[in-house]
């Protein structure tokens, strides 16, 4: 499979302007041809407007020297060339060669997408939930958008390996393991709890408990630290406690999980204990190095290119001065893992913007310790904040953190009674399944829609909307499509190219064309909103088309062409849908 399976057609005008552009001005050969979608044409080129000036000619000869290059070359790309303004080149496409397009797009499984990723192994870091804790709202942005990049990078032909950093280790689970020796009666396996309570819910209660009597009883936090020793040190009894946890956590992940459609399986875990036994290296190689050095007792690495607000270089510390580790040097065991083990072309962290000065002291000390080279990309794909109507950090009202499960529940119940306002004929089973996606699909795109950089308020209302920029209005979009080719019964998608394109099938054939440039930008840029918005678009350039061109009355010729579009629209809907995680239901 090549890189780009079907050439888009900026690209052809593209190729095409280049070539005349050379032909033209042999000393300019490889420049930029500047071609970019105009209101004026299909494409408008401003390369003369740049070169000019590098072979001091005005604009408006040179673009009218390349427009006759471009009429005297025979191609079919552009059919049509004009020079206006100061220099630029309005081009213009033949319908036959628009309607080819949308023919061979039709005629590929993968629309003829490309796959642009071809070879590059990516480690993308998400979600990371923390063990005996349930997931809240903290953990609904890196996990949403984590996965969209995933399946987007995947597509493209990325090998991508995910990993779920979970947080397993440390002080609490000792003073957690100890309470639970000490209150045996405390019900936390699934098989003992009640219908609908899940066991991480009981085990989240039991280590506020056992917080709360570590806090309060010297000798309980005494044989808790204790207790973090054994654990630590591979006591049996106490590992095989820390096990069950660590599963019984698992399966309440998964649930959640499997209900936000993210492809995270157990096997993409590799939590902070994965990287216990790797430590002792990791400090190892950096005394060794010179990177690491004594500060009081402790060892840290200080940066040669960050300053904190005192004028002193701003430090990671990779061991305590009691001889513990914390996330720094976890963090390091990481990349040093994934660049040696896994041999990653491509390091992504997708992780709250408030980590960004933890990750760039990490990424520094991975470069001066030789293992991060320049044939490894990194990146701190940074997110925002989820904010409630208030503008603040999402809460409840009793100021604690929105679990996952509570703000996914109210997504589908709200989406549920949209669906209903609506005149259907849908059995409660069909619309409990359409309000899931509906609601799920909805809390998916509001988040990812959003450019991942800033903050955005949790509105529900807004989200389940019919109307404007929502998951629910693409979804819907794909409905009404399915709805006409059912109706149309014929699914066969043939195309004649020699029928002249309406404005509003001109407009929708190029919004078609323009998928595979879109999924490009995402994986360049790491910003899943730009797939957002290109389905929107589309899904508002199907909506023209269809006011404007009948379909099923349309006469037979004319009518096979509108139901291709058809075809390629709910095909590239459902399929870019399916990239951001959200389903594309057939009813709705």
């Amino acid at each position: 499979m090549t890189a780009q399976t079907v050439r888009s057609l900026i690209n052809q005008v593209e190729i095409a302007v280049s070539a005349a552009i050379d032909r033209t001005l042999p000393e300019a050969a490889g420049a930029d041809p500047v071609v970019r979608p105009s209101e004026h044409a299909d494409f408008q080129s401003n390369a003369a407007l740049a070169l000019a000036k590098r072979v001091r000619t005005r604009p408006i000869d040179l673009a009218a020297a390349v427009a006759d290059a471009l009429r005297a070359d025979g191609s079919t790309t552009v059919a049509d060339v004009a020079v206006s303004g100061p220099g630029f080149l309005n081009l213009t496409l033949a319908d036959t060669t628009v309607w080819t397009q949308i023919a061979a797009r039709l005629a590929d499984l993968r629309l003829g997408i490309g796959r642009l990723e071809q070879g590059r192994r990516t480690v993308i870091d998400y979600s990371g939930p923390n063990i005996a804790k349930e997931m809240h709202v903290g953990h609904l942005r890196t996990t949403i958008i984590g996965d969209a990049l995933a399946r987007v990078l995947g597509f493209l032909g990325a090998e991508v390996i995910r990993q779920n950093h979970l947080g397993d280790w440390g002080t609490q689970f000792g003073m957690l393991i100890q309470y639970l020796d000490e209150h045996p009666d405390a019900a936390w396996h699934s098989d003992d709890l009640a219908p609908g309570t899940s066991a991480v819910s009981a085990l989240d209660g039991l280590y506020r408990a056992a917080r709360k009597e570590f806090d309060a009883d010297p000798g309980f936090a005494d044989r808790a630290r204790a207790r973090v020793v054994a654990l630590q040190a591979g006591d049996e009894g106490t590992l095989d406690r820390w096990r069950q946890i660590v599963a019984e956590s698992e399966v309440a992940f998964r649930q959640i999980y499997d209900r936000l459609g993210v492809l995270l399986e157990p096997s993409d875990s590799a939590g902070e204990s994965f990287y216990n036994d790797r430590l002792p290296d990791v400090i190892g190689e950096l005394t060794t190095a010179g990177i690491a050095q004594d500060s009081e007792g402790a060892l840290v690495v200080l940066s040669q290119e960050v300053t904190g607000p005192d004028g002193d270089p701003a430090t990671l510390m990779v061991r305590k001065s009691d001889g513990g580790y914390g996330y720094d040097t976890t963090d390091l065991a990481t990349i040093r893992y994934r660049i040696r083990d896994l041999h990653a072309d491509r390091l992504l962290y997708v992780v709250d913007a408030r980590q960004a000065l933890h990750f760039q002291l990490v990424f520094e000390t991975a470069r001066r310790a030789g293992w991060l080279t320049d044939g490894v990309e990194v990146a701190h794909v940074a997110f925002g904040t989820v904010l409630g109507p208030d503008g603040r950090p999402f809460k409840t009202r009793a100021g604690d953190t929105v679990k996952l499960t509570d703000l996914l529940d109210a997504a589908t119940g709200k989406a549920r009674a949209t669906v209903a306002e609506k005149d259907h004929a849908l059995t409660d089973d069909d619309l409990d399944h359409i309000a899931e996606a509906a609601g799920i699909g909805a809390v998916k795109y509001a988040d990812l829609s959003t450019s991942r950089t800033k903050d955005y308020v949790f509105d529900i209302d807004r989200m389940v909307s019919f109307d404007g920029n929502t998951g629910v209005y693409l979804q819907y979009a794909h409905t009404r499509i399915q709805s006409i080719l059912r109706k149309a019964g014929d699914m066969a998608t043939t195309v004649d190219s020699a029928l002249p394109l309406h404005r509003a099938e001109r407009a929708l054939a190029f919004q078609l064309d323009a998928f595979g440039d879109a999924l490009a930008e995402v994986a360049r840029l790491l910003e899943p909103h730009r797939l957002c918005n290109y389905l929107y678009e589309l899904a508002r350039a199907f909506t023209d088309f269809y006011e404007a061109c009948p379909v099923l009355q349309a006469d037979p010729p004319t009518r096979a062409n509108r139901l291709a579009l058809c075809h390629l629209t709910a095909r590239t809907l459902s399929q870019g849908l399916d990239l951001l995680g959200i389903a594309a239901p057939e009813r709705m």
